[in-house]
């Protein structure tokens, strides 16, 4: 077991018939557990829980914390790890807390455990690099498919704002913002934030900015001999160096120096000759004050 990847695997298993366990001081180690059959009890954070079929609970480390059969059989599976980067890949995936899962519409909690059991005990060249990687691997299917405290799961989330998430693609070079947005997808505003920050860890707006500085992205690599003002337009913006500031807030370069890191040879002399300098003097001055 390499204790220094940024995840670990400290042990994985099936037990036919739990037991009862109470650790006051908690586990030192992140501990998935979820019945298979029968049902448990669960106590966590001063309240009893009932932990049946298709649902499963996720401990952070030294979380004080007690749970027994509630039936002649509870059977369960368990996994516990950890790792350099633990800590941080659970608090980037909203995960680094003691919460109790339920199964969405996607995969259940016993498909997704088999998938890593498998790979990990059918591949005998198996590394502990390759058991980081499918660890983390199960960690991101476990928050997309799986529902926290009755609210629908990631997956879930993604599959009620894919028509909006459409129809915003279709308009990017349109003058809408929020309140257009929200119309559209016949919910107010503050419903709409909520769907989007659940789904994206962002409100609608900043994801609709994303959306046009990427198709703004791809206009560029596919005709870098288009005016800057030109590409602005057709993504939305309606002023140069309001596009420009956005480009550079978002990619940490402005859309000149984009296109000139990938553009190929014969490209740039294309884009020498039409020349985004030469286009308007307005980009010619934002462009310069930017870089």
């Amino acid at each position: 077991m390499e204790r220094s990847l940024p995840l670990f695997l400290e042990s994985i298993g099936y037990s036919a018939w739990e037991r009862v366990f109470q650790r006051p001081e908690g586990y030192p180690y992140y501990h998935w557990l979820h019945t298979l059959e029968g049902e448990g009890r669960f106590e966590l954070l001063g309240q009893a829980v009932r932990l049946t079929r298709g649902q499963g609970v996720l401990l952070t480390p030294f979380a004080p914390h007690s749970y027994y059969p509630a039936s002649d059989r509870w059977s369960t599976i368990y996994i516990t790890f950890g790792g350099a980067a633990a800590e941080a890949i659970m608090e980037a995936l909203h995960m680094n807390s003691s919460t109790i899962y339920e199964e969405g519409e996607g995969p259940s909690f016993g498909t997704l455990f088999n998938d890593l059991f498998r790979r990990i005990e059918r591949t005998p060249s198996h590394s502990d690099i390759d058991v980081s990687t499918d660890l983390y691997y199960f960690l991101m299917q476990l928050r997309k498919f799986g529902m926290l405290n009755h609210e629908p799961s990631l997956s879930q989330y993604y599959q009620r704002l894919a028509p909006i998430v459409g129809w915003m693609e279709e308009h990017l070079a349109d003058n809408i913002g929020l309140p257009e947005i929200a119309a559209h997808a016949q919910v107010g505003i503050h419903a709409l934030h909520e769907l989007f920050q659940q789904a994206f860890d962002m409100s609608p707006y900043s994801y609709f900015i994303q959306l046009r500085i990427r198709e703004a992205k791809k206009i560029i690599l596919q005709h870098p001999e288009r005016a800057l003002r030109e590409v602005a337009e057709q993504t939305g913006f309606n002023d140069v160096s309001h596009f420009v500031a956005t480009f550079r807030k978002k990619e940490g370069i402005t859309p000149g120096k984009y296109r000139d890191l990938h553009q190929t040879v014969d490209q740039a002399a294309v884009t020498e000759r039409r020349g985004w300098s030469e286009t308007v003097g307005e980009e010619r001055v934002e462009e310069a004050r930017e870089e």
